[in-house]
């Protein structure tokens, strides 16, 4: 039996303060933000631990909601707190031990325009079960990638440092351009040709034992990142954050992709050229399973990062 598409299911949405019914969290099709993309959203991961669910760097995935607020000049009506209780609330209403929530902050139908003044600022939180956002043999086989004609955002041309609605149009079309080729997932440069990230996630490459990422300059902050960041230094790794070239990736040792949906996700070919062994390295590896290790529970580092439902 197919599963239920995402407007027709059981369930519950926060919506606005209170929690409804999921086929009645609806909004209006003047709906600001749904013609213009003036809005905010982030993806968050709970997942069974051994103290019970728990959701992955709550506060900090509320903090970004509300610094992509602030920089699109939007304020939230509500608190940091309040935000992290909602999810809370969304998750257990739903009767979840683990799955992926969507906190987003959307401009109401008041008005219309570009220079609409005065619409409400709303929020909703969904949540779901989503395993894997690819197939999970993809954890250890790797995925196909390719490098995107569409160019990441210019840190001039739009908010590249918020989780805004409306910049991910580039990623869908870098990503459709990437399915069409049967590739799985895109790379996409910056304006002067450097690697900036995937379609929704940043980028590290592995050469001679030394871990490289993109710095921040287009791509976003990635918390997934921050997260690979502190455990790779915590296993005493050599890290460089710097811009990094499309012909090093061919060349690196491995390569894997991080995102909260992709959680650490290996890249075993880019542009058909076999990276690596053309599978998951050793240190992908390593790094992978730590991650896992500290998102479920298993480690007692970073105990603050983990917000028990």
């Amino acid at each position: 039996m197919a599963e239920p598409n995402f407007a027709d299911r059981d369930g519950f949405i926060w919506q606005n303060g209170e929690l409804k019914p999921w086929r009645d969290a609806t909004v209006h099709v003047l709906t600001h933000t749904l013609h213009y993309g003036l809005g905010v959203f982030e993806g968050v991961r709970a997942y069974d631990t051994p103290k019970g669910p728990c959701i992955f760097r709550l506060v900090d995935h509320t903090d970004r909601l509300f610094n992509s607020a602030h920089i699109l000049g939007i304020t939230i009506p509500y608190s940091r707190n309040e935000v992290n209780e909602a999810q809370r609330d969304t998750l257990r209403a739903n009767e979840l031990t683990e799955g992926y929530l969507r906190p987003m902050v959307y401009l109401g139908s008041e008005a219309m325009g570009l220079r609409a003044k005065g619409l409400t600022v709303n929020l909703t939180i969904a949540t779901w079960p989503w395993p894997d956002y690819m197939n999970p043999e993809a954890r250890e086989k790797g995925i196909a990638v390719k490098t995107s004609s569409y160019t990441r955002h210019h840190v001039n041309i739009t908010m590249c440092k918020a989780k805004a609605n409306g910049n991910y149009i580039n990623s869908i079309l870098a990503l459709h351009e990437a399915l069409d080729s049967g590739c799985d997932e895109a790379l996409l440069l910056d304006n002067e040709g450097y690697v900036a990230e995937g379609s929704g996630e940043n980028i590290f490459i592995v050469r001679n034992g030394v871990l490289h990422t993109p710095e921040l300059t287009s791509c976003l902050d990635g918390i997934t990142r921050n997260t690979v960041l502190h455990l790779a230094d915590e296993l005493g790794m050599d890290i460089r954050e710097r811009r990094i070239t499309r012909d090093e990736v061919y060349i690196c040792d491995e390569a894997f992709f991080t995102g909260t949906a992709a959680e650490v996700l290996p890249i075993r070919e880019l542009d058909r050229r076999m990276i690596g062994d053309g599978k998951r390295g050793p240190v992908t590896e390593r790094i992978q399973s730590a991650y896992f290790d500290q998102v479920r529970g298993r480690r007692n580092a970073f105990p603050e990062w983990l917000s028990p439902v």
